[in-house]
This record gives C-alpha cells, structure tokens and sequence, in this order.
C-alpha cells in the first residue's frame, strides 16, 4: 500500500497496489483516516482480483472543512486529471463528494458511459443475486435492507422479481418494518421524495436505525458504513445470511461471531462488484447485466459450502489470481 500525499489540497490517494491501474472512490470531510482509504482500497483490490481483472483498489480521501471544501476540490480535480487520463487512477463520488464535484474529469475517464448509467442498477443486481445464490432461491424469503440508499430501490425491485419480501429497512432517520412486505414501487417514490426520511413515510412511528439488525429474516443487507456490523451487533443478527451492499460491513470479530452462529457472510468484494462489469467488461462480453449476473453468481457458487466459509474462500481464490501476475499479496486481508 502507497499513500500518495496531494500536492495542492490537504489529503491522499491509498494506492493499494504499486505500478498498476487503479480505481476506487474519493471521499472528503475534515478528517479522512488513511486506514479506512487503505480498506478500502484493499477490498477493490480483491474485487477486481475475483474476477481476474489485473487493476489494483485505491482511495482518495480529502481532509477539507465546509469553508474550503470547493477550492479543495476543485485543486484534487485538476491535480488527479494526468492520472485519470493515463489510466493510473480512475474515480467516482462517495462521502462527502457529488457527482458534479468530479465532472470535468468525465471527459478523460476511460471507462465506458455504461459505467455511469448502469452503475445503482449494476450494485442492485449484484446484490440481489448474491443473496439468491447465498439462499439457494429468494422465492418466499424475507428480506431486511439495513442503509438503504440510491441503489436500494432497485435492489428492493430485484429481490420481490425473484419471490422475496423485503420486510424491513433502515436509513439513519429509524427503521421502518411491515410483515407483509413493502412494495418495491411505494419504496422507490419514497426515497425519490424524501430521501433517508423514507422511514418515515412508510410507517407511523419507525424504531431506532439499528434495530434492523434484530430482524427476524432470512437475508440481512448491510452497507451503511464500514465496519457497520461488529462483534456486539453480530451477536443480536437473526437472519440467516448477510448480504453486503457496499465496501467491508462486517470486522473480522464479527465473522467469527457469526461463523460460530451459523450465520453465512457473503464477500463483499464479490457481491458489490456488479458495476466493474461495465467499467471493464470482458470482450465480447454484450450486456454488462448479463454478465454480471452469471459471473457473481458462479464465484459465489464455487465458494459455497467451504469449511472456511464463502467469505474466506473467495479471498483465497482472489489470491491465486494475484499470485500470477504480482510478486507479492497486498498484506491483510478486506476485513473492517
């Protein structure tokens, strides 16, 4: 792992590998710790890796207060622009960054428009399918989205096609629960209209956001933060598997509590990785739904059932891609 200091902005690129194409978010707020840019850059390494694509995990973090938050950016944009343009480090928004704030770098991205107009669908279809395949079928199975965001309605969309019922879900503004199951359209329109106060629409009086975790369903989506899911709240989990939506929810305490309860942890690295298919799609590969749809389901189903669990697998199995094209494996493993 490299930190690579900006020049003309208080902050840093996480280069998870030395000399290689990379990718990853960029992310602003007073205070970005290089240790949660380097997890995170660590799991795209290991996401591209799954899927035999030699590119490395990277992070940029901007350390920037409200008041200067727009010269900042704006120096990080024209900064980073040489590496956008030769491929060395390709970016999208996360927090604290919008979509606009990065515009002008469209123009010298390399990536495919797909990547951009496919991407909240790509991160739903993924997720979707990795709970199918984890559930060996969704039909009939209830389903519980803890952080629900704007892939979430699409997510929702794509778990009733497939038979389950999403009965819960959390924002930061509470949790909204009905037994019978939200209806997937109710779902969309309320978070184009209110956002994370959708809970609010959906029901009289939501609960506390974390009482999501304590649901009594079988699939349990997480992904509001990193490290979101950790050995005091893998102790209450009900559901039988979990399901990542965004980049390392669950610590490593937190896998051997669930491990020790049964509990399946789907990699996250394989189960977000729907929009690399756009980004960099295989030759002659068409849709890019397509082909995300049948590739992460076949990781998935190779990892399954391995006495070291999915999530352990698909890390080996990321390693011996690894191993043939670097000398040596990034130190650590994508566990918050």
């Amino acid at each position: 792992m490299t930190i690579q200091k900006l020049t003309t902005t208080d902050g840093f690129i996480a280069f998870d590998l030395d000399e290689a194409p990379s990718a990853g978010v960029t992310r602003s707020a007073p205070k970005i710790l290089v240790d949660g840019a380097s997890l995170l850059a660590r799991s795209l390494t290991y996401r591209f890796a799954t899927f035999e694509r030699q590119i490395g995990g990277a992070s940029a973090g901007l350390n920037a207060t409200p008041d200067v938050r727009v010269a900042a950016l704006a120096a990080y944009v024209a900064e980073i622009e040489p590496l956008v343009r030769d491929g060395r480090f390709v970016t999208e928004a996360a927090k604290g960054v919008e979509a606009a704030d990065l515009a002008s770098l469209r123009a010298v991205d390399p990536r495919p428009a797909a990547y951009w107009d496919l991407e909240a669908e790509l991160t739903a279809l993924g997720v979707a399918v990795a709970a199918d395949v984890a559930m060996h079928g969704l039909d009939g199975r209830t389903v519980a989205i803890e952080g629900f965001d704007q892939s979430a309605p699409a997510l929702a969309a794509a778990i009733v096609e497939r038979g389950g019922r999403v009965v819960a879900v959390s924002t930061g503004d509470g949790s909204a629960v009905d037994v019978a199951g939200f209806d997937p359209t109710a779902l969309a329109a309320a978070w184009a209209e209110c956002g994370a106060s959708l809970v609010t629409r959906l029901v009289a009086e939501p609960t506390k956001p974390w009482v999501v975790f304590g649901s009594d369903v079988d699939v349990l989506v997480v992904g509001s933060k990193p490290g979101v899911v950790d050995h005091k709240v893998a102790g209450g989990v009900r559901a039988r598997v979990i399901v990542p939506s965004a980049a390392v929810p669950v610590t490593a305490k937190a896998l051997a509590v669930l491990r020790r309860a049964d509990i399946v942890v789907v990699p996250d690295f394989v189960s977000t990785a729907g929009p690399m298919f756009a980004g960099w799609p295989s030759p002659g590969s068409g849709d890019p739904r397509v082909e995300a749809g049948s590739a992460i389901a076949a990781v998935l189903a190779d990892v399954s059932g391995r006495d070291a669990g999915p999530l352990l697998a698909a890390c080996h199995r990321a390693e011996a891609f690894l191993r043939t094209w670097r000398t040596e494996l990034p130190f650590g493993r994508p566990l918050a």
